[in-house]
């Protein structure tokens, strides 16, 4: 056996030895934790069945709250991520001069969303704007950091050509960067809705309004037959906006593709 082979042998276990003691630390190598655990958790979904439907008209309207959060929050970070990503973008604008926005994007992602939702509820009141400012900036600092690195990695060559006519930094932005990387970036913004529309979904749990106010309210009341009611019409919605973004998707990528050089 050769010393690679050793070492990659002391890694593996290692990791084997880590997993095991942080499963033991947090009480999940203890037999009558998950018995118990596996007990309470059937109890739980047999509570659930069969949905109440009597407040499905309740928690329709909250989805379309949800909804309605999720887009205009996940639009809003958006238009906040974008200008962030540019400054950020060293292609763009230098090691140095690029920093101050990367650590701007690093502090607004070291806050969750839900804290997110609590700082504005503080400061806007009770309800949905609160929610939406609150997936606004969740969504500036995740998209901030995902598109300035999709900029950095549009090809070389291309940046040069741009360069080489004598173009500043907006040209740049405008002509090369923004226009090679459209898809990736449609791409990452449908999925960050997709995120969103689930993330806004508890943003009620802290009065930021959405369907999350009463997904807490059934539990605290025990009534978990409507408390199914509403999670399933959050999983059609859910799908329904995976398979609508994906079906988007496809769809720009195609047009990309016949409009190529050449074709």
């Amino acid at each position: 056996m050769t010393r690679s082979e050793r070492l990659h042998q002391w890694l593996w276990l290692v990791l084997a030895l880590s997993i095991g003691l942080s499963l033991a630390s947090v009480g999940l190598l203890d037999p009558a934790r998950l018995g118990r655990g596996a007990m309470n958790i059937s109890i739980f979904v047999t509570a659930l069945f069969p949905p109440n439907p009597r407040v499905l008209g309740t928690v329709t309207k909250a989805m379309l709250e949800t909804i309605q959060i999720a887009f205009a929050g996940t639009m809003l970070g958006f238009a906040l991520a974008l200008p962030l990503a540019l400054a950020a973008t060293r292609t763009l604008m230098g090691p140095t001069a690029s920093s101050p926005a990367r650590l701007l994007l690093a502090l607004i992602r070291t806050v969750p969303s839900l804290l997110w939702g609590i700082i504005f509820v503080v400061a806007v009141g009770l309800g949905p704007a609160a929610g939406t400012l609150g997936i606004a900036l969740y969504s500036a600092g995740y998209l901030g950091k995902i598109l300035y690195e999709t900029l950095e990695g549009v090809d070389p060559e291309v940046v040069e050509a741009v360069r080489s006519v004598g173009c500043g930094r907006l040209q740049l932005a405008r002509y090369a960067l923004l226009p090679e990387a459209a898809n990736h970036i449609l791409a990452q913004l449908l999925f960050i809705l997709e995120y969103n529309i689930r993330a806004s979904s508890i943003m009620g749990f802290v009065g930021a309004g959405g369907i999350g106010f009463y997904l807490l309210g059934y539990i605290q009341m025990l009534q978990y037959d409507s408390l199914s009611t509403a999670l399933l019409v959050t999983l059609l919605v859910v799908v329904a906006v995976d398979w609508l973004s994906a079906r988007i998707r496809r769809s720009v990528l195609h047009m990309g593709a016949a409009v190529q050089p050449g074709t």
